[in-house]
């Protein structure tokens, strides 16, 4: 694997860019932060009891990206890939047949299921899902928002596993 290239984002650009160049700019972090390593380091959990690993981040990250850009953005129904009713945190749960060419694939397919999901609407324009505690739609907007925290919570995660695993620390 090798360390993937992450641009900044740019410093004077419209909305749209500005938002599509953060979420980018955190997805590259979190790819960094597992650049180098092999199957058995990326599913090395952080801390028992915890089963949080990078691996695990990865796959929590391609489900995220469903969720909010596929199913709740434009209202598509694809069942889960990881999780499901009897193992609600099926994306952290990795095993030794957990690999990272899988969970690599599957989230770079996510992503490029989520462009493919908003290219071309208005970050005014309103999701087909709510709010499941409110009732309210959310528009493209606060979904690319909270994506970016999303990413930068979890990358924050991703750092403190990566410096545990071979102490590599670093933006």
């Amino acid at each position: 694997m090798t360390t993937p290239e992450r641009t900044e984002p740019a410093t004077a650009a419209d909305e749209r860019t500005m938002l599509d160049g953060w979420l980018d700019y955190h997805r590259a972090t979190l790819e960094q932060k597992c650049a180098g390593l092999d199957d058995e380091q990326l599913r090395t959990a952080s801390a028992p009891p915890s089963t949080l690993s990078l691996l695990g981040l990865v796959r929590h990250m391609a489900e995220v990206e469903r969720h909010w850009f596929p199913v709740v953005m434009a209202g598509e129904e694809p069942a889960p890939i990881y999780y499901s009713k009897d193992d609600p945190d099926g994306d952290f749960n990795v095993t030794e047949a957990d690999t990272w060419a899988e969970g690599y694939a599957t989230w770079q397919a996510e992503i490029a299921g989520a462009r493919q999901a908003v290219a071309g609407r208005s970050l005014d324009e309103l999701s087909v899902r709510k709010n499941r505690r409110t009732g309210e739609l959310f528009n493209l907007r606060w979904i690319y928002t909270h994506m970016i925290e999303e990413y930068a919570r979890h990358n924050g995660h991703a750092d403190l596993l990566r410096e545990r695993i071979d102490g590599a620390t670093g933006e």
